[in-house]
C-alpha cells in the first residue's frame, strides 16, 4: 500500500511540475516609440521594432490575454494576407504577427494589427506557445501617432510622442476662434 501511495505522489507531482514551472510571459506595446518589449518572469530578453496601427487603424490600449495561437492565418479582412505566427489578443481579431513589410517596422504601418519581422513573430509564438496562453500578458500603450514621418528614419523605432492631436470643435475656427492653435504648453493631454 506504501508503494501505491509513493506512486501515486510522484505522478501527480509528474504531472503538475511543468504546469508550475512555466514562466510569465510580458509584451508591451508601446505605440509611441514602435517597440515591443518581451520580458520572461521579469527579466527583459528582446526588444524590436514594431508597425502598429495606421491613422484610421488604431491598435486598442489595454491589457489582454491572447485568446489563440495560428501559425500561419490568412486575413479574410484584407485579401489573404498572410499573418504568419499570429498571436490574437482582442475579439475584434487584433493580433501581433509576422509581417514582409519590414522596411515599415518602427512606424504605423498596419491596419490594427502589431506586424513584427518575420523571425522575432516566430519566436514570440514558439515562447508563447511554450508558455501557454494564460501565462502571457499583452499591455499596448503609447498614443497612437498621427503621422507618419520620423525624424529619426524608417525601421528605427522613432519617438512619435511629440505627436499631438487637437480637437477642432474645441479649438480654432470651428469653435469660433481664430484659427490658431495654442502653444504646445497650454494644451493639455487627455
Amino acid at each position: 500500500m506504501r508503494g501505491i501511495m509513493s506512486a501515486l505522489v510522484i505522478l501527480v507531482g509528474a504531472v503538475l511540475s511543468p504546469r508550475d514551472a512555466r514562466a510569465e510571459v510580458a509584451i508591451t506595446v508601446d505605440k509611441s516609440t514602435q517597440r515591443m518589449a518581451v520580458v520572461v518572469d521579469g527579466e527583459q530578453r528582446y526588444s524590436w521594432p514594431v508597425s502598429t496601427g495606421m491613422a484610421g487603424y488604431t491598435t486598442p490600449d489595454g491589457a489582454f490575454t491572447p485568446s489563440r495561437l495560428a501559425r500561419q492565418h490568412f486575413s479574410r479582412e484584407w485579401d489573404n494576407t498572410p499573418m504568419p505566427h499570429s498571436i490574437f489578443f482582442t475579439g475584434e481579431g487584433h493580433a501581433i504577427h509576422g509581417s514582409r513589410a519590414t522596411s515599415r517596422l518602427g512606424m504605423p504601418a498596419s491596419h490594427g494589427c502589431v506586424r513584427l519581422a518575420p523571425g522575432h513573430a516566430a519566436i514570440l509564438f514558439e515562447l508563447v506557445q511554450v508558455q501557454g496562453l494564460d501565462q502571457t500578458r499583452i499591455d499596448v500603450t503609447g498614443m497612437d501617432p498621427i503621422a507618419m514621418g520620423s525624424a529619426a528614419g524608417p525601421g528605427t523605432g522613432g519617438d512619435f510622442r511629440r505627436l499631438t492631436a487637437f480637437d477642432p470643435l474645441t479649438v480654432g475656427i470651428m469653435a469660433g476662434g481664430s484659427g490658431e492653435r495654442p502653444p504646445a504648453s497650454s494644451r493639455t493631454r487627455p
